[in-house]
C-alpha cells in the first residue's frame, strides 16, 4: 500500500511530510497509537522528497488551502516545506502551515522571512496559557519552547498575512479564554479546537 503523503477533508488538501516531532503531546492521536485521521493512513515508510510530494499534488489551485500538517511537525523539513510550497504558490495556490511554532528555537534563525515569500496563514499550536501548563501537556524537549512558541506568534503577523494561536477545550488545566486573551494580546487570531476532534 502506498504511503499517503496527501489527504484531503473538505476542500483542503492536507500534506504529511514528516513523523518526527519537537514536541511529546499526550494528546496527539500518534502518541496514543492512532496513526489515521478521517480514515487515513498516515504511517511512514520513509520521509517523502520535495519532488515526491509535489507529484502527489493534484491542481494546488483547485482546493480552498493546502496545508502542511500530518502527524509530526512540518518546519523540522523546513527546506523541503519551501521548495513544496514555493511550487504550490506557482500554481496559484493557498499555502498554511499548521505548526507548535518553534522553528526559530529548532533552527536558531528566524525563518519567518524565508516563509513569508510562500506561506499565506500560520496555524500555531499555543496549548496553552502558561508554560506549565504547555509542558505538562505538551513534553517539549527544548528548553525555553513556551516562550519562544510566543515570540513567534508575536512576529509572524509582520510577515505572514494570517497567523492564528490554537488550544484545545477538554484538558483539565486548559484556560481557553485566557488563551484567547493571550493571542489577542500578541496581534494574532484565536481558534479553540476540541479534543479529540482531527482536521
Amino acid at each position: 500500500m502506498a504511503q499517503q503523503i496527501t489527504y484531503k477533508i473538505e476542500n483542503r488538501l492536507y500534506l504529511s511530510i514528516t513523523d518526527r516531532c519537537t514536541l511529546g503531546c499526550t494528546f496527539c492521536p500518534k502518541n496514543n497509537g492512532i496513526l489515521q485521521i478521517k480514515g487515513y493512513d498516515l504511517t511512514m515508510d520513509h520521509r517523502p522528497e520535495p519532488e515526491e510530494i509535489i507529484q502527489a499534488i493534484d491542481e494546488p489551485g483547485a482546493y480552498d488551502e493546502v496545508v502542511f500538517c500530518g502527524y509530526g511537525e512540518p518546519t523540522l523539513r523546513l527546506n523541503v516545506l519551501l521548495q513544496v510550497a514555493r511550487h504550490i504558490k506557482a500554481e496559484r495556490g493557498k499555502v498554511r502551515v499548521n505548526t507548535d511554532g518553534l522553528a526559530n528555537l529548532v533552527h536558531k534563525d528566524d525563518v519567518l522571512p524565508e516563509m513569508a515569500t510562500c506561506v499565506d496563514a500560520l496555524s500555531v499550536s499555543m496549548n496553552a496559557q502558561d508554560a506549565e501548563t504547555h509542558d505538562h501537556f505538551c513534553q517539549p524537549g527544548l528548553p525555553g519552547s513556551y516562550e519562544s512558541m510566543l515570540r513567534f506568534l508575536k512576529d509572524a503577523p509582520r510577515y505572514i498575512p494570517s497567523v492564528t494561536a490554537t488550544a484545545i477545550e477538554g484538558l483539565e488545566g486548559v484556560d481557553i479564554a485566557a488563551c484567547r486573551r493571550l493571542a489577542h494580546g500578541l496581534g494574532v487570531k484565536f481558534r479553540k479546537r476540541t479534543l479529540g476532534k482531527v482536521g
